[in-house]
């Protein structure tokens, strides 16, 4: 009996560490693969720049923190009345929805992981970032492009890259890259994979694992075929990956 609530127990802790950082694994089991893996990857790629004392913004339970190995000090601030409770969430610091609660130039980097759809006044946002971020400093931000409604009532908009552009630009950034985390056979697959998750999912939770192996698993499988075997096209895809610096003058 032991062993099974320890295996029960291994399992649940596994599946909550693959929900952001996938592996293998979570080909078979995550209908969400796609597109945490391209995020992932991402992330991984860009956070041995960041550096010094870093600022995650909308940190909910700080899923990519083990990614910047180089921080000084890893801060996160999130907003109390947002689409998710707390429950998981490893907050620092609080927001008001109007300043953040740190002087100017407090921070030599700021993340912010898929927060900036969730937000009705990103330029007041962009302005506050910039304000606790040192001059030069590294703004990192995922924001999603196509992607169902989620969070709700909280989820107010989607951005093209030349969108996300043009509000950081507007707001004192200086935008270094823009990638775009996946193709459109990718965007279109994690779709389709999404609507078959949400709308035949078993009622039995012991059925759910056997469900997502015997559905999940072949449409995962079939989506990263298909996706060597087309040809790459990147005008539909799911999420932004900005690297900006803040380009404020030094006072």
């Amino acid at each position: 009996m032991n062993f099974f609530l320890y295996l029960k127990n291994y399992l649940k802790e596994r599946l909550k560490l693959e929900e952001f950082s996938p592996s293998i694994l979570s080909i078979i089991l995550s209908p969400n693969y796609i597109v945490r893996r391209a995020l992932y990857k991402n992330i991984a790629r860009l956070a041995p720049g960041f550096k010094g004392d870093i600022l995650d913004f909308g940190c909910g339970s700080k899923p990519y923190e083990p990614l910047f190995t180089d921080a000084k000090k890893y801060i996160g601030i999130d907003i109390k009345s947002s689409g998710h409770n707390h429950k998981d969430s490893k907050v620092d610091f609080f927001y008001d929805g109007k300043s953040m609660p740190f002087a100017d130039n407090s921070f030599d980097c700021v993340v912010c992981f898929e927060v900036l759809e969730h937000v009705f006044n990103i330029d007041d946002v962009c302005s506050e970032i910039a304000r606790v971020l040192k001059p030069n400093g590294l703004f990192l931000a995922t924001i999603p492009f196509v992607w169902e409604e989620h969070e709700v009532p909280y989820d107010f908009a989607r951005y093209t890259s030349y969108g996300i552009r043009h509000t950081l630009t507007k707001n004192n950034f200086h935008v270094i890259e823009i990638i775009k985390s996946t193709t459109s056979v990718l965007a279109i697959g994690q779709l389709f994979i999404n609507y078959i998750s949400q709308n035949t999912l078993p009622q039995k939770r012991y059925m759910v694992h056997i469900f997502r192996f015997l559905i999940i698993f072949p449409l995962n499988s079939l989506t990263l075929i298909e996706n060597i075997i087309l040809p790459k096209q990147y005008s539909l895809y799911c999420t932004n990956i900005i690297l900006s610096k803040n380009s404020k003058p030094v006072s």
